[in-house]
């Protein structure tokens, strides 16, 4: 029962983080949202830190089966449109629900990870099937390090997804296809 209960207060965790930024996030506020009674929280999580920290290693579960699912279903882009299809999508998912709560909460832990290099070490891009299936289509498209590439690429992405959510609005897939363009031509 114990991971349950850690799982569901991590969740209502990265909630709170989204909704009331990193003054909000208080182990009172994590039981009010997770509808636990007061306490639950610090008794899984004693500290702050250690509620941090527990929001992130989620986060980043989360995160990585996401990844790991849509790359293990979409498999290498045949084409460029067919990338930029791809990424659109991704980053259409993370504008909007649950997903918009979740890169809300990614992005003030990534700015918290600044004064927590343990957060940063969490943090740390780590590989899945979409990482893979963007680099090999770079590759078989003979892009000169296309590993390389394919992390200016998610980067710009990255920020675009960025400054949406703070900006709001979408991103628009022209925006996307000269992304992934520019990451296809000859330096």
């Amino acid at each position: 029962m114990t991971t349950d209960r850690r799982t569901l207060l991590a969740d209502a965790a990265i909630d709170v983080l989204a909704e009331a930024g990193m003054r909000g996030l208080t182990h009172r506020a994590v039981d009010r949202a997770a509808d636990l009674p007061p306490g639950t929280t610090s008794a899984y999580f004693r500290t702050r830190q250690a509620l941090l920290t527990g929001l992130v290693r989620r986060l980043v579960a989360l995160d990585q089966a996401e990844l790991q699912a849509a790359g293990e279903q979409a498999g290498m882009p045949r084409d460029a449109d067919e990338l930029t299809d791809g990424l659109a999508g991704f980053v259409g998912r993370r504008l909007a629900g649950r997903g918009r709560q979740r890169s809300l909460a990614r992005y003030a832990c990534a700015v918290e990870s600044v004064r927590h290099p343990e957060l940063r070490e969490i943090l740390v891009p780590r590989e899945n099937a979409a990482r893979e299936a963007v680099r090999a289509f770079l590759e078989a498209q003979g892009v000169a390090d296309a590993e390389g590439r394919m992390f200016t690429l998610l980067a710009c992405v990255d920020g675009l997804l960025f400054d949406r959510l703070v900006g709001g609005g979408g991103v628009p897939r022209d925006e996307i296809a000269g992304v992934v363009a520019a990451a296809l031509r000859e330096a």
